[in-house]
């Protein structure tokens, strides 16, 4: 039973080092193995819908003369007492440095703690990038260890472990996708031989057979092994034969992506392994935040490059996002899109406006509708990312990955080229030109030229930046004003001078607003020197004359920490019409206006890439109920009503969500439509 209580919120303060337990309250250090830990308990209890007061953590065993500690054990519901005869199931989790092999602390340990427990059926083991899991029969008084893919639900299905049902996939919480994509990704790395990179793409299309498996709804589910399967070869063959099957549709779907005579490279053995992984879950429905935070982390492990490729962290493009507020209508571009990160943010930003039309067209909430409902909304999303939603990038690879993580989030690869945006026009390939113009709806013929290419409303971006990747092509330059070198004369004039060389991010603010349409929007992370830099103020009177500065947000120092130290801040523009930029240069005034400012102090981790968390005034961790306000109603031994959060969890210490309501409030009363 569960209570909201009013204008109240509990605070719970956790000494440094320490980490509250998920299931009993208690502080634990915090530790590689507590954090895996912590992980699956609300796995357990999320996904596999066991109740908290059926699991125990680090529960004393017998063993032999002496005791030892399993950490996670489960009862099954309404026994009278908690005793080793009574565990159902035990989990085993250990730092992913301990191998299964390992003779004290690997599987064998798990299999002596069932061995002791006369009546547990299930067991695990775990350090994070394997897992193991078996399950105890007794065959002629001796015990015989089968593994399974995975334990068992709390009505403990066995067919939903082997061949789950389409209304039996189970949302992803917290890091636990994550965890599965490393397990995946690692069992890949180690059983086939391949490096990080191939590795990472083979896993790719394993996932893209998952999603256009989970799309064709109405038929039953292909993208299954079951243990039996995963146990021998001949098992193996016919999963890899099932999961070929889908591929071939894959391919079919989504031929700007793979190659027809493109194939799964993975011994039968790693697939049924990797599939068995997968095979519970919803890719489709479970959380964006969750999906988007598991595929850039394992992203960024395996295809950053030496370009000035330093991912944006999520919670930056989120502000960007929300600040810019693309509409349904307007179509958006990524000029560097890297993994697509912005791109995702952008379309889940117009997911969420369709669903909120839907929910008032059909007048029913998200969580009533029908497969009817579902379905149309889902086309909608499709179409939108269809026609509205672009990305250029240089990196092969990276556009590659950019359109998994749109199929993966938003149901629609969109318009995702190989291209280098500061390229001349008319130096595009014939390709590109042809399938962009069929996405815009305009002639091939008319991309020409700098002057051609006032495509988009909206552009979100991170442009590679540095010195140590300059222009310095004559041929690229020239396109652009920012490419000449400005003198001062009583004011900033461009000569008829090429500069020798300058940083990407230069050029890219200038491609973008040739990207624009007039009234377009652009929000930008640049590096501090163009907006302070002495030398630079030709570039920011040259904004100054054909934008609106609409924002400016200092980020903090360490916000491309641990790679990337450079200084930045987000610059939010709206580019002038050309009758604004005549009129202005006919008076030679500029009407004053107000300009967004804000600086972001905390970023949400430190240099060294560690998530940072809120502290009070003695240095100690802040926690708060995982759902505010929301308690446990119980009574104790006096029959006095106590109440007690649900769960806890820490509060990233990170400004940046805060800045969006600020800004919302201060456009209203500005009077930007937008």
């Amino acid at each position: 039973m569960y209570l909201e209580k009013e204008q109240e919120k509990t605070v719970l303060r956790v000494p440094d080092g320490k980490i509250c337990d998920y299931i009993d309250g208690k502080f634990r250090k915090d530790t590689p193995e507590e954090y895996v830990r912590q992980i699956i308990e609300k796995r357990l209890v999320n996904e596999h819908k066991y109740k908290p007061e059926q699991i125990k953590i680090e529960f004393s065993l017998k063993h032999g003369s002496g005791k030892t500690r399993a950490d996670i054990v489960i009862f099954p519901e309404n026994i009278s007492g908690h005793t080793q005869e009574h565990v159902q199931l035990i989990i085993e989790c250990k730092n992913e440095k301990i191998e299964p092999t390992h003779k004290k602390e690997g599987v064998e340990q798990l299999i002596s703690y069932m061995s002791i427990c006369p009546n547990c059926e299930w067991g695990m083991w775990t350090n994070g990038k394997y897992k193991t899991v078996f399950r105890k029969e007794t065959v002629k008084g001796k015990f015989i260890f089968t593994e399974y893919n995975d334990i068992p639900p709390v009505d403990g299905s066995l067919e939903d472990i082997d061949k789950p049902k389409r209304n039996k996939l189970k949302k992803a919480f917290d890091d636990n996708l994550l965890l599965v994509f490393k397990t995946c990704h690692n069992y890949i790395y180690v059983t086939d031989g391949m490096q990080k990179q191939p590795s990472f793409f083979e896993l790719l299309k394993i996932i893209f057979c998952k999603t256009l498996d989970e799309q064709n709804v109405g038929k039953s589910l292909e993208f299954y092994t079951t243990s039996a399967e995963r146990s021998n070869l001949d098992g193996q063959l016919t999963v890899k034969n099932r999961i070929s099957g889908i591929f071939a549709k894959v391919k079919k779907q989504f031929p700007q992506i793979f190659d027809a005579n493109e194939e799964i490279k993975l011994e039968p053995r790693s697939l049924a392994r990797i599939v068995s992984e997968l095979q519970s879950y919803s890719l489709l429905n479970t959380h964006v935040d969750v999906k988007g935070k598991a595929y850039e982390e394992l992203v960024g492990a395996n295809l950053r490059g030496d370009r000035g490729e330093f991912f944006t962290p999520r919670n930056v493009m989120q502000m960007a996002v929300e600040m810019v507020n693309p509409q349904p209508h307007e179509k958006v571009c990524d000029a560097s899109c890297g993994t697509g990160g912005f791109l995702v943010a952008a379309m889940n930003h117009v997911i969420k406006q369709l669903k909120n039309e839907a929910e008032r067209d059909y007048e029913t909430p998200e969580s009533e509708w029908d497969t009817r409902i579902d379905v149309a909304v889902r086309d909608r999303i499709k179409q939108i990312a269809a026609t509205n939603f672009f990305g250029f990038d240089i990196n092969p690879d990276l556009v590659r990955a950019t359109k998994m993580n749109m199929v993966m989030n938003n149901d629609g690869s969109g318009n995702i080229y190989r291209n280098d945006s500061l390229k001349h026009p008319h130096e595009w390939s014939a390709d590109l030109k042809k399938d962009l113009a069929k996405a815009l709806n305009i002639k091939a013929r008319d991309i020409k030229n700098p002057q051609s290419i006032e495509f988009f409303d909206v552009i979100v971006t991170n442009p590679p930046f540095g010195s140590k990747i300059p222009i310095k092509d004559p041929h690229i330059l020239e396109q652009y004003n920012l490419g000449y070198i400005w003198r001062n004369k009583k004011g900033w004039l461009m000569s008829s001078k090429l500069q020798t060389s300058v940083p990407p991010e230069q050029l890219f603010i200038e491609r973008c607003l040739q990207f624009l349409k007039p009234g377009g929007r652009l929000a930008i992370v640049l590096p501090d020197s163009i907006l302070g830099n002495p030398g630079l103020t030709y570039i920011r009177q040259w904004l100054i004359e054909r934008t609106k500065i609409v924002a400016s947000i200092d980020l903090h120092v360490d916000t491309f920490q641990p790679k990337n130290g450079t200084q930045t801040s987000l610059l939010l523009v709206q580019k002038k019409t050309i009758e604004e930029i005549q009129k202005e240069q006919n008076t030679r005034t500029i009407k004053p206006y107000s300009v967004f400012m804000a600086m972001v102090e905390k970023i949400g981790h430190d240099k060294r890439g560690n998530t940072l968390f809120k502290r009070d005034e003695q240095g100690n961790e802040i926690w708060v109920p995982e759902e505010p306000n929301v308690f446990e109603i119980s009574k104790n031994a006096k029959n006095n009503v106590v109440y007690k959060p649900v769960s806890k969890t820490r509060i990233i210490d990170d400004q940046s969500k805060e800045v969006t309501p600020v800004f919302d409030k201060w456009k209203k009363e500005e009077g930007l439509p937008w």
